[in-house]
């Protein structure tokens, strides 16, 4: 039987947005993975949790947004996981869940320095592959060099989570920067 290879995009996603799903989609049909899995982060321990919206509903959000698409999927693994979530214990359980599966983490270039810190850094590096892609003006770091960890390109849009949910404070549009679906979610509100 193949193993599948499935990437592995991490986020609070609140709330997923257009940047995030051209980089998954990106990620699902030019390289060599069969599915991107967005993991929708109940709390990352290295971000606070005042500003987030309720998981459940980010979750939605990110269903919503990829719905039709069948190389794309949401997954809430975490939900279930203890508080914060480290990645090598998600990806535990998800070799425990698949384990025909091959999974590979999607990470920004801004995020490979502080790799390192994360839980069990060591035996992420020995174990996953983690393709990067590119942030502007990030300089990569010695980590890129290590053997499983592959730098790729992949088209960037400059849109971020907080300017969507500050738009929304304000009344301001987010069409287009979310897909309509997440939109409409959002304005009912």
């Amino acid at each position: 039987m193949n193993r599948l290879r499935i990437g592995l995009l991490f986020g609070s996603f609140n709330p997923v947005h257009t940047g995030h799903l051209i980089l998954a989609e990106h990620f699902a049909t030019r390289t060599d993975l069969a599915e991107v899995w967005l993991v929708v982060t109940p709390h990352n321990p290295f971000k606070a949790a005042a500003d987030l919206l309720p998981e459940a509903e980010r979750l939605n959000l990110v269903e919503l947004a990829l719905a039709g698409n069948p190389r794309l999927r949401a997954e809430d693994i975490e939900f279930g996981l203890p508080r914060p979530s480290y990645t090598i214990a998600t990806l535990g359980a998800l070799r425990q869940r698949h384990p025909n599966h091959d999974f590979v983490l999607l990470m920004g270039a801004d995020n490979l320095p502080g790799l390192p810190r994360w839980q069990e850094s060591a035996r992420l590096l020995a174990e996953v592959d983690i393709y990067v892609y590119p942030r502007p003006g990030t300089v990569l770091p010695d980590l890129a060099l290590f053997p499983r960890v592959r730098i790729l390109t992949a088209p960037l849009l400059d849109i971020s989570a907080t300017y969507i949910r500050e738009s929304l404070r304000a009344g301001k549009s987010i069409r287009y920067l979310v897909p309509a679906a997440v939109e409409a979610a959002l304005g009912k509100k």
